[in-house]
This record gives C-alpha cells, structure tokens and sequence, in this order.
C-alpha cells in the first residue's frame, strides 16, 4: 500500500496523526496519476477532440445561445481553467457574448454569491461579460415541466435557463458519489438544476436504501438510471468533466456527448480510485477530504459512508472534518434531531413510507449506514454546544487517544488511514 506522512486533509490544510505505539498503519490513497502540465492547453484539447460529438466550435456554429452549468462551492472544480476558454470558442463561432449565460447548479444547497461566487468561477473576465445566475429548485415559474419519468415515475422539472438555451452543457468533476456512484455529467443536471419535487423524489427510500445505489458502482444503481432517462428527456446536451489529483490539480479533462464523455472520464479514473484490500480493520481513521467538502457536517456524512466496505462490525470509524460553516441547512437540522430523538430503526421507518424525502433528510437516513456497521467517532472545530449533539455521533477532542482507545477496545493493532476521505474508496477483495 502507497506509504508517507499520515496526515489527514482538513480545511485549507491538513491534521497530523500520531499513532499510538504498537499500532500498524495502512494508508491507502489514489494511485498517483501525471499531472496535466498545462491544464488549460488540455481543456482546449478536449474542446477539439470531443467524445462522440463535433468539436465545440462545430457544435456552436448557427446558435444564438448557450448556458453552461458548473457545480457549487462544493465541489473544488477548476472552472478557472475552462469557463473562458469555452466561452471564446463560442463567440468565435458566432454566439454572441449577451446571450452566453453559466448556471450555477445549487440543486437544493444555497446560492454562492459575492466573494464566494467569485472564488467558484475563478475568473473575473467571465464574471464581467457573461449572466452568471444561481439555480433555485424552490422557484416553482424557474422550471420547465417534462412530465414523469417511465422506468420510475419521477416527476422531472428543470431550470428554464437551461432548458431554453440552444446550446446546453455541463460541466463537473467526476469523483466517487456515495448515492449515484459518480458524480458529473448527468448529475450536474440532476439533482443539479432540477425543481425540489425531482431532487426530493429520487432521494426517498425506495431509492436510497436499493443497495446499488453506493459510490464507484453505475450498473442498475437507480438514481444513475433516473438521470439518464432525465438526460434523454431534455435532449441534445453536451459535458466537461475533470478529474483532479489530491493536490487538486487536472490530470484529466473530457468533453462531447453527455453520456459518453461522462464514462470516458469514469473509466479513466475508476481503476485508480478503487483500492482492493485484503483485509477489514477495526479501526478506520479519514477525513472528509478538505476544504471545500468539510465546510458543514452535511457533508461530512460521505465520508462516514465510503469506506464501510473495510471496516469490521462493531469497529470505530474515525472521522475528521472542519465543519467550517457549521452544520448545514435547517432541514438537515431537523432531520437530524429526529434521529437522535427516535433512534434508528424508528427514524428509517418514517421515511419509507413517503414518495417524497424532506429537504436533506436523505443525508441523515446515509449516516445510518455507518450507524448500523460501528461506532462513529467525529473530531472538528466547527461546531459547538447543540450542534455537536445533534450529529448523533460520538464527539473527540484528540485523534491520536481516539485511535489509541479504539485499537485497545478491539486488541487489533491495524488501522486503515484514509487522508484524502471520499474522493478514495477502499473494497474489501479477500
């Protein structure tokens, strides 16, 4: 297993771990990938070189206007390096500047605006020249009403910027999901830019709890299966999609047809970020991989959930995450007072049987997963008094005695460390 400094990421930065004597790590990340030496040269490759589409130049020719989607704060991906590019190719093939918008894809997270907003598109030029609007899934006159899907009969409304546009593309970062087994692609779209009525439908029960709906897995995985089907319903509709390293650097960058150029870049990264191990532990230590995916305890759930597969029931999983904005929404909140007020089992059971999920519930009832398999254990600075109670998990104030009181609670010497948190999946393979 890849070996070097235990450190886990934490905010802007990272948390060093001391183990206690005796203890015997396995520190599994990423197999390391080459660098793109000039990301923006690559994005301009790719723009030329589409998967299964005309270049982009080709694709804008004869269009009066495109609306290109990004992803949140949540998710680091290097808009800087793509946004402009694009933009020009556009302009250049005739689509003029007033009519190029970018949607930020909220689904049902807040708006990013002001500084946030800027630090999220990371280029002044494209804040200065183009509309840049934040999606609203709450704004019902916001949407395009498609109907119901056929497979599921999820009712499917999405963001009339988008859906009018002429020339409609999607841009993300592919990484393992813990509910669609990769995000990208169709994702940006759904929940991306979808109305609350999509996102709360393919995030109820009979979705969430089907067991193959779990990270790095795409096959019969039915919330993957409902966003193709919305895909399809939309039409014509293009993707970027990245894949960044663990220093948050571009070592693969895709674009075409949304589908194609999607599993292009999964099949790129998927060997890279399953890693096989020949052994569970009762002792798992991560992170939730950093600034921006460790700013609320929302958050923070996925990398409860991803390293299940590795962890011995009834072990401790270990989990570090700033927390730097707190806890989350107030949904979540309430979401998550039920839980610690009815338990588990009585939490679950209010949920089955709804066609539709509260607002962010769908994160609560994930963290039963780790719940059911261990003990959870959360070391942060972000959050105080009520807050803390409410994540229902056991709160730590120093890593390395919680790593030391785990293994003597277990008398098992091995511990699994994770610095990089979600963005890496460990599978058990006997």
């Amino acid at each position: 297993m890849f070996q070097g400094p235990i450190a886990l990421s934490y905010g802007r930065g990272h948390l060093d771990i001391t183990l206690p004597r005796g203890a015997r790590p396995t520190v599994i990340r990423k197999q390391q990938l080459p660098k793109l030496a000039d990301g923006t040269a690559a994005v301009i490759e790719a723009l030329r070189n589409p998967v299964a589409s005309k270049p982009l130049a080709d694709l804008a020719k004869g269009r009066k206007s495109a609306c290109i989607l990004i992803c949140d704060i949540t998710r680091p991906v290097p808009n800087r390096l793509f946004l402009r590019p694009m933009i020009e190719t556009m302009v250049a093939s005739g689509i003029q500047l007033d009519a190029i918008s970018v949607l930020v894809a909220t689904g049902l997270h807040r708006p990013n605006l002001g500084d946030e907003l800027a630090e999220l598109v990371g280029d002044p030029w494209v804040l200065e020249n183009v509309l840049v609007e934040n999606h609203y899934a709450r704004d019902e006159a916001a949407h395009v009403d498609f109907g119901l899907t056929k497979t599921r009969h999820t009712p499917v409304k999405l963001d009339r910027l988008f859906v009018d546009a002429d020339l409609r593309i999607a841009t993300g970062l592919v990484e393992p999901h813990f509910m669609a087994g990769w995000s990208g692609g169709r994702k940006v779209i759904a929940p991306g830019v979808a109305h609350h009525e999509t996102i709360r439908t393919f995030h109820s029960a009979r979705f969430m709890e089907d067991p193959l709906a779990v990270q790095c897995n795409l096959i019969g995985n039915p919330l993957h299966e409902e966003q193709l089907e919305i895909v399809r319903m939309l039409g014509e509709v293009y993707a970027l999609n990245t894949v960044l390293d663990e220093e948050r650097d571009l070592v693969c960058v895709t674009f075409g047809e949304i589908i194609a150029s999607h599993q292009a870049a999964v099949d790129f990264v998927s060997a890279v970020t399953s890693i096989p191990l020949a052994q569970k532990f009762s002792t798992v230590v991560t992170s939730s991989a950093g600034y921006p995916l460790d700013k609320t305890y929302y958050q923070t759930i996925k990398g409860m959930v991803t390293p299940l597969d590795i962890l011995k029931p009834g072990g401790t999983l270990i989990i570090a995450s700033e927390c730097s904005e707190g806890f989350g929404s107030a949904e979540f909140r309430e979401a998550q007072a039920r839980l610690v007020e009815l338990g588990p089992e009585r939490f679950l059971a209010t949920l089955t049987a709804k066609s539709l999920a509260e607002i962010d519930e769908w994160q609560t009832e994930m963290q039963l997963k780790p719940m059911r398999l261990g003990r959870v254990e959360l070391y942060t600075t972000g959050l105080t008094g009520e807050d803390r109670r409410l994540t229902g998990v056991e709160m730590i104030d120093d890593l390395s005695s919680a790593i030391q009181l785990s293994t003597a609670r277990s008398g098992d010497p091995d511990v699994a460390i994770i610095p990089e948190g979600p963005y890496v999946v460990p599978r058990y393979a006997a």
